[in-house]
Protein backbone atom coordinates (compact mmCIF):
# COMPACT_ATOMS: atom_id res chain seq x y z
CA UNK A 1 0.00 0.00 0.00
CA UNK A 2 1.30 3.41 -1.31
CA UNK A 3 1.09 5.45 2.35
CA UNK A 4 0.18 8.90 2.98
CA UNK A 5 3.67 9.43 4.36
CA UNK A 6 5.24 8.76 0.88
CA UNK A 7 3.33 10.89 -0.79
CA UNK A 8 4.55 13.50 1.53
CA UNK A 9 8.03 12.44 0.34
CA UNK A 10 7.09 12.77 -3.03
CA UNK A 11 5.85 16.02 -3.11
CA UNK A 12 8.36 17.51 -0.64
CA UNK A 13 11.12 16.12 -3.35
CA UNK A 14 9.23 17.05 -6.22
CA UNK A 15 8.72 20.78 -4.65
CA UNK A 16 12.53 20.96 -3.91
CA UNK A 17 14.32 19.05 -5.83
CA UNK A 18 16.81 18.20 -3.59
CA UNK A 19 16.63 15.42 -0.92
CA UNK A 20 18.23 17.25 1.80
CA UNK A 21 16.05 20.40 1.13
CA UNK A 22 12.81 17.51 0.91
CA UNK A 23 14.08 15.90 4.09
CA UNK A 24 14.91 19.40 6.02
CA UNK A 25 11.20 20.20 4.94
CA UNK A 26 9.26 16.87 6.18
CA UNK A 27 11.43 16.92 9.22
CA UNK A 28 13.13 13.65 8.61
CA UNK A 29 16.58 12.59 7.93
CA UNK A 30 17.94 11.99 4.76
CA UNK A 31 18.48 8.51 4.78
CA UNK A 32 15.06 7.80 6.17
CA UNK A 33 12.93 9.90 2.81
CA UNK A 34 15.26 8.24 0.22
CA UNK A 35 14.42 4.85 1.71
CA UNK A 36 10.67 5.67 1.42
CA UNK A 37 11.08 7.48 -2.18
CA UNK A 38 12.91 3.81 -3.08
CA UNK A 39 10.09 2.11 -1.60
CA UNK A 40 7.46 4.19 -3.60
CA UNK A 41 8.96 3.32 -6.74
CA UNK A 42 9.42 -0.22 -6.34
CA UNK A 43 5.48 0.26 -5.54
CA UNK A 44 4.78 2.06 -8.90
CA UNK A 45 6.79 -0.24 -10.90
CA UNK A 46 9.24 2.64 -12.49
CA UNK A 47 11.58 5.60 -11.28
CA UNK A 48 9.54 8.88 -9.98
CA UNK A 49 12.59 10.94 -10.12
CA UNK A 50 15.73 11.42 -12.43
CA UNK A 51 18.56 11.55 -10.26
CA UNK A 52 20.78 14.38 -11.23
CA UNK A 53 23.93 14.61 -8.91
CA UNK A 54 22.67 16.99 -6.45
CA UNK A 55 19.82 17.35 -7.53
CA UNK A 56 16.38 15.66 -8.78
CA UNK A 57 13.73 15.76 -11.60
CA UNK A 58 10.73 14.09 -12.07
CA UNK A 59 9.91 11.57 -14.47
CA UNK A 60 6.87 11.65 -16.87
CA UNK A 61 5.40 8.83 -14.25
CA UNK A 62 6.34 10.88 -11.40
CA UNK A 63 5.00 14.33 -12.58
CA UNK A 64 1.60 12.46 -12.74
CA UNK A 65 1.75 10.82 -9.21
CA UNK A 66 2.45 13.93 -7.93
CA UNK A 67 -0.47 15.73 -9.74
CA UNK A 68 -2.75 13.28 -8.01
CA UNK A 69 -0.91 12.66 -5.00
CA UNK A 70 -1.48 16.33 -3.67
CA UNK A 71 -5.43 16.81 -3.70
CA UNK A 72 -5.16 13.55 -1.84
CA UNK A 73 -2.59 15.02 0.92
CA UNK A 74 -4.99 17.83 0.51
CA UNK A 75 -8.42 16.50 1.28
CA UNK A 76 -7.03 14.00 3.88
CA UNK A 77 -5.62 17.46 6.06
CA UNK A 78 -8.69 18.74 5.56
CA UNK A 79 -10.17 15.50 6.87
CA UNK A 80 -7.92 15.72 9.90
CA UNK A 81 -9.03 19.48 10.73
CA UNK A 82 -12.51 18.94 10.57
CA UNK A 83 -12.53 15.85 12.82
CA UNK A 84 -10.06 17.85 15.33
CA UNK A 85 -12.64 20.92 15.02
CA UNK A 86 -15.36 19.00 16.46
CA UNK A 87 -14.01 18.24 19.94
CA UNK A 88 -12.80 22.05 19.77
CA UNK A 89 -9.15 21.59 20.35
CA UNK A 90 -6.46 19.59 18.24
CA UNK A 91 -6.51 15.41 19.06
CA UNK A 92 -3.08 15.22 17.68
CA UNK A 93 0.25 17.22 19.10
CA UNK A 94 0.43 21.15 17.70
CA UNK A 95 3.20 21.00 14.83
CA UNK A 96 5.19 24.01 15.52
CA UNK A 97 8.07 25.10 13.02
CA UNK A 98 10.49 28.23 14.48
CA UNK A 99 13.28 29.70 12.79
CA UNK A 100 17.32 29.05 13.78
CA UNK A 101 17.75 32.96 15.23
CA UNK A 102 14.74 32.78 17.41
CA UNK A 103 14.27 28.92 18.40
CA UNK A 104 16.80 28.56 21.18
CA UNK A 105 16.46 31.68 22.87
CA UNK A 106 12.44 31.85 22.97
CA UNK A 107 11.89 28.60 23.46
CA UNK A 108 13.27 27.93 26.85
CA UNK A 109 10.58 30.82 28.07
CA UNK A 110 7.56 29.83 26.42
CA UNK A 111 7.28 26.17 26.54
CA UNK A 112 6.77 26.35 30.48
CA UNK A 113 4.01 28.94 30.46
CA UNK A 114 2.54 27.22 27.53
CA UNK A 115 2.36 23.73 29.20
CA UNK A 116 1.23 25.87 32.50
CA UNK A 117 -1.25 27.55 30.82
CA UNK A 118 -2.27 25.43 27.95
CA UNK A 119 -1.87 21.94 29.86
CA UNK A 120 -4.53 20.36 26.90
CA UNK A 121 -2.40 21.08 23.79
CA UNK A 122 0.79 19.35 23.18
CA UNK A 123 3.68 20.20 20.56
CA UNK A 124 6.17 19.02 18.46
CA UNK A 125 8.56 21.28 17.37
CA UNK A 126 11.02 21.52 14.59
CA UNK A 127 13.75 24.09 13.63
CA UNK A 128 14.31 25.71 10.07
CA UNK A 129 14.87 28.65 7.66
CA UNK A 130 11.84 30.63 6.65
CA UNK A 131 11.21 29.46 3.14
CA UNK A 132 11.00 26.19 4.83
CA UNK A 133 8.75 26.87 7.13
CA UNK A 134 6.23 28.74 4.97
CA UNK A 135 6.19 25.33 2.59
CA UNK A 136 5.48 23.83 5.55
CA UNK A 137 2.06 25.21 6.37
CA UNK A 138 1.41 25.34 2.72
CA UNK A 139 1.78 21.52 2.26
CA UNK A 140 0.14 20.51 5.48
CA UNK A 141 3.20 19.57 7.46
CA UNK A 142 3.43 22.31 9.58
CA UNK A 143 0.15 24.02 11.87
CA UNK A 144 2.40 27.06 13.25
CA UNK A 145 5.28 29.01 12.13
CA UNK A 146 7.06 31.34 14.21
CA UNK A 147 8.69 34.00 11.62
CA UNK A 148 10.46 37.67 11.76
CA UNK A 149 9.62 38.59 8.42
CA UNK A 150 6.95 39.20 6.55
CA UNK A 151 4.78 36.10 4.97
CA UNK A 152 5.25 35.57 0.80
CA UNK A 153 2.47 36.42 -1.03
CA UNK A 154 1.52 32.96 -2.77
CA UNK A 155 0.44 29.92 -1.31
CA UNK A 156 -2.95 29.29 1.04
CA UNK A 157 -3.87 32.31 2.77
CA UNK A 158 -2.51 32.72 6.32
CA UNK A 159 -3.24 34.59 9.58
CA UNK A 160 -0.29 36.26 11.20
CA UNK A 161 -0.33 37.46 14.64
CA UNK A 162 2.10 39.63 15.91
CA UNK A 163 4.17 39.20 19.15
CA UNK A 164 6.65 41.62 19.86
CA UNK A 165 9.62 43.92 17.99
CA UNK A 166 13.13 42.08 18.64
CA UNK A 167 15.50 45.24 18.91
CA UNK A 168 19.02 44.78 17.21
CA UNK A 169 22.41 45.42 19.47
CA UNK A 170 25.55 45.68 18.41
CA UNK A 171 28.57 43.46 19.77
CA UNK A 172 31.91 44.25 19.33
CA UNK A 173 35.28 43.04 21.27
CA UNK A 174 35.49 43.39 25.27
CA UNK A 175 38.59 45.48 24.43
CA UNK A 176 36.60 47.84 21.21
CA UNK A 177 35.79 51.24 22.01
CA UNK A 178 32.86 52.05 20.11
CA UNK A 179 30.18 55.01 21.06
CA UNK A 180 26.89 53.98 23.20
CA UNK A 181 24.16 54.31 21.60
CA UNK A 182 26.05 53.49 18.10
CA UNK A 183 24.46 55.33 15.13
CA UNK A 184 23.73 53.29 12.26
CA UNK A 185 25.34 54.91 9.98
CA UNK A 186 28.64 54.72 11.95
CA UNK A 187 29.24 51.01 11.77
CA UNK A 188 32.39 49.80 10.12
CA UNK A 189 30.61 47.09 7.60
CA UNK A 190 33.92 45.84 6.64
CA UNK A 191 34.19 44.10 10.04
CA UNK A 192 30.77 43.17 9.74
CA UNK A 193 30.14 39.05 10.53
CA UNK A 194 26.85 37.36 9.09
CA UNK A 195 24.56 34.99 8.85
CA UNK A 196 25.40 32.72 5.85
CA UNK A 197 22.31 33.39 3.20
CA UNK A 198 19.12 32.14 3.68
CA UNK A 199 18.81 33.33 7.09
CA UNK A 200 16.22 35.93 7.09
CA UNK A 201 18.59 37.96 9.96
CA UNK A 202 21.47 38.38 7.49
CA UNK A 203 18.69 40.27 5.29
CA UNK A 204 17.65 42.34 8.14
CA UNK A 205 21.68 43.30 8.92
CA UNK A 206 22.54 43.88 5.64
CA UNK A 207 19.62 46.26 5.45
CA UNK A 208 20.28 47.35 8.62
CA UNK A 209 23.95 48.41 8.08
CA UNK A 210 23.42 49.51 4.44
CA UNK A 211 25.88 46.46 3.67
CA UNK A 212 26.10 46.38 -0.20
CA UNK A 213 24.86 42.86 -0.89
CA UNK A 214 27.56 42.02 -3.16
CA UNK A 215 30.42 42.61 -0.92
CA UNK A 216 28.72 40.88 1.72
CA UNK A 217 28.63 37.50 0.09
CA UNK A 218 31.89 37.52 0.23
CA UNK A 219 32.35 38.08 3.80
CA UNK A 220 32.96 35.18 6.23
CA UNK A 221 28.76 33.38 6.69
CA UNK A 222 28.16 31.24 9.82
CA UNK A 223 25.60 28.75 10.49
CA UNK A 224 24.41 30.53 13.75
CA UNK A 225 24.44 33.51 15.58
CA UNK A 226 27.08 31.14 18.74
CA UNK A 227 29.45 30.94 16.14
CA UNK A 228 29.73 34.78 15.05
CA UNK A 229 30.08 35.60 18.78
CA UNK A 230 32.67 33.58 19.05
CA UNK A 231 34.64 35.44 16.59
CA UNK A 232 33.60 38.45 17.75
CA UNK A 233 34.87 37.77 20.86
CA UNK A 234 38.00 36.91 19.60
CA UNK A 235 38.74 39.86 18.24
CA UNK A 236 37.86 39.19 14.50
CA UNK A 237 35.21 41.27 14.00
CA UNK A 238 31.73 42.67 15.35
CA UNK A 239 27.92 41.93 14.46
CA UNK A 240 24.14 42.66 14.94
CA UNK A 241 22.50 40.65 17.92
CA UNK A 242 19.11 40.27 18.50
CA UNK A 243 17.67 41.67 21.55
CA UNK A 244 16.60 38.17 22.93
CA UNK A 245 19.82 36.27 22.16
CA UNK A 246 21.30 38.50 24.82
CA UNK A 247 20.99 36.26 28.36
CA UNK A 248 22.62 33.44 26.18
CA UNK A 249 24.68 34.60 23.68
CA UNK A 250 26.23 37.47 25.72
CA UNK A 251 27.08 36.25 29.63
CA UNK A 252 30.28 37.28 30.88
CA UNK A 253 32.30 39.59 29.57
CA UNK A 254 33.61 38.27 26.34
CA UNK A 255 31.77 40.78 24.10
CA UNK A 256 30.78 44.71 24.62
CA UNK A 257 26.94 45.04 23.75
CA UNK A 258 26.30 48.61 22.36
CA UNK A 259 22.86 49.54 22.22
CA UNK A 260 21.88 51.80 18.54
CA UNK A 261 21.41 55.08 18.46
CA UNK A 262 17.47 56.05 17.77
CA UNK A 263 15.42 54.97 15.53
CA UNK A 264 18.19 51.46 16.06
CA UNK A 265 16.74 48.62 14.00
CA UNK A 266 14.58 45.98 14.54
CA UNK A 267 12.85 42.54 13.52
CA UNK A 268 9.26 41.71 14.39
CA UNK A 269 8.59 38.57 15.21
CA UNK A 270 4.68 36.52 13.77
CA UNK A 271 3.44 33.43 14.35
CA UNK A 272 1.61 32.55 11.21
CA UNK A 273 -0.77 29.71 10.67
CA UNK A 274 -3.42 28.66 7.66
CA UNK A 275 -6.43 30.91 7.56
CA UNK A 276 -9.08 27.93 6.88
CA UNK A 277 -7.55 26.32 10.03
CA UNK A 278 -10.88 25.11 12.44
CA UNK A 279 -8.01 25.80 15.21
CA UNK A 280 -7.88 30.39 15.13
CA UNK A 281 -8.92 30.83 18.67
CA UNK A 282 -6.24 28.12 20.18
CA UNK A 283 -3.62 29.70 17.81
CA UNK A 284 -4.45 33.11 19.45
CA UNK A 285 -4.50 31.69 22.96
CA UNK A 286 -1.02 30.54 21.94
CA UNK A 287 0.31 33.60 20.91
CA UNK A 288 -1.32 35.22 23.69
CA UNK A 289 1.31 33.10 25.89
CA UNK A 290 4.00 33.86 23.55
CA UNK A 291 3.78 37.75 24.31
CA UNK A 292 3.64 37.15 27.81
CA UNK A 293 6.42 34.72 28.68
CA UNK A 294 8.59 36.53 26.16
CA UNK A 295 12.38 36.93 27.23
CA UNK A 296 12.92 40.40 29.55
CA UNK A 297 15.99 41.83 29.18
Amino acid sequence: MITLRQMQYAVALAETGHFGRAAERSHVTQPGLSQQIRQLEELCGGALFDRLGKSVRLTPLGREFVERARPILEQTEALLSFVSGQRGTPARPLRLGVIPTVAPYLLPHVFPALQRELPELSFTVSESRTDALLDGLADGSLDLALIASEPRTGGPRLTAASLFADEFVLATGAGDQAEDPMPLAEIDSDRVLLLDEGHCFRDQAIAACALDPDAARRTFAATSLSTIVEFVANGQGITLLPEIALKKEATGNRIRIHRLQSPGARRQLTLVWREATPFGTVFEQVAETIRRARPKV
